[in-house]
């Protein structure tokens, strides 16, 4: 018996060793960064579309966009270092054959951010996991540039977006850009991955972008909701536009999961304390902004007097040592709520858009039709 029991141990421990190694190929972070692993680093650009090993830098002149710039050196010099994606084109950025895992996503789009959409596929699905205009899930929903430093995503100058979310694969990987413009976009990107075993508990990053019309009748602002499976919740990133005088974040963020109705399992207490401040974001009379790695107001628009009529907040809040476990579904809802006279709470009609992020099994539910062209503009 004893025998049986020590070889059952054995085959556990070489079982968790094989899933450490495997997942120590998708998260090389400090903690495991020592740790050599059969990993395979590869990296998709313009100068290698397909990422395979000892093909970067071959385009010759004529081939790529930059072929003017590098005329008098030729191939290798920088040939390729960009694409333009012209109008109601759709530009598939990166297809990989898996398993494997998304590690960094590096890019600077041109133009209007609203009109370029993101869309990740994960083995073969036909709807798409991730469907955010690249903007908005770089959390840079307003189109103007403010310098975001986080774990999970960060925005430098001038307008670099970067995103760290770990993002597992299967079978196959396939990342597109829609745009919807009425003008080409320039794109330099980089998307850099690894080939590795990937656990069998893995679940797939999602991300669902939704801006609905102002309405002082809801409940609540909707996050998300409809997500059925088994998963978790890591992030939010809210473009919130105030349309009322006064102080506007009192409403509370509720989570209803695995069967929750009318009351939410987790219930919090105000808007600004869901995103790690407090007391109105105020020092000294002004909003303060602030990044962190998990949390953050890192972006306050001011009223200019002529064309900017109102303040507009971006706010993000990742869940990353704290991430929202679910089972079965998930709903997450937050009150546009602010002052009235005689210290009453008040209804609003703020202008918000937000892009939930999360993890969890396939097969996912189909995600809401994106707004309309208009609906996406800037108000």
């Amino acid at each position: 018996m004893k025998k049986v029991l020590l070889f059952c141990t054995m085959l556990l421990t070489i079982h968790v060793m094989a899933q450490e190694r495997a997942f120590s190929g998708l998260n090389n972070n400090l903690s495991n960064l020592y740790r050599t692993s059969d990993a395979k680093t590869r990296s998709i650009s313009p100068e290698n579309f397909t990422g395979e090993k000892g093909k970067g830098g071959m385009a010759k002149l004529g081939e790529g966009a930059a072929s003017e710039e590098a005329r008098e050196l030729g191939q290798g010099w920088k040939v390729s270092p960009y694409i333009w994606i012209q109008p109601g084109e759709t530009f598939t950025l990166a297809e990989i054959e898996g398993p494997g895992s998304i590690q960094h996503i590096w890019m600077t789009p041109t133009g209007n951010w609203r009109f370029y959409i993101l869309r990740f596929y994960w083995d073969d699905e036909k709807e798409p996991s991730v469907e955010v205009p690249v903007g908005d899930f770089f959390g840079m929903g307003w189109g103007e540039y403010a310098h975001l430093n986080s774990l999970a995503v960060s925005v430098n100058p001038g307008r670099a977006f970067n995103s760290y979310w770990q993002m597992p694969f299967r079978k196959k990987c396939r990342i597109t850009m829609e745009n919807i413009d009425t003008k080409a976009t320039k794109l330099y990107y980089q998307i850099d991955y690894t080939l590795t075993d990937v656990p069998e508990d893995a679940g797939y990053f999602h991300a669902q972008f939704r801006s609905p019309e102002p309405d002082k009748d809801k409940e609540a602002y909707t996050i998300i909701d409809g997500i059925k499976g088994k998963g978790q919740y890591v992030g939010t990133y809210m473009a919130w536009q105030v349309n009322d005088n006064g102080w506007w974040g009192e409403g509370e963020i509720k989570f209803y999961m695995d069967g929750d109705k009318k009351f939410p399992t987790i219930n919090g207490t105000g808007a600004e304390d869901y995103f790690c401040g407090s007391y109105n974001f105020d020092v000294g009379g002004q909003y303060k902004e602030f990044s962190t790695p998990y949390a953050g107001l890192h972006q306050v628009i001011r009223p200019d007097g002529t064309y900017n009529a109102n303040t507009r907040f971006g706010l993000y809040r990742w869940h990353i040592v704290d991430p929202v476990r679910f089972e079965k579904d998930l709903k997450i809802t937050i009150q546009d709520l602010g002052w009235r006279s005689g210290r009453r709470y008040r209804k609003q009609s703020s202008k918000i858009s937000s892009v939930a992020y999360w993890y969890q099994m396939e097969p996912h539910a189909k995600f809401p039709p994106l707004p309309s062209k208009d609906d996406l503009e800037f108000k």
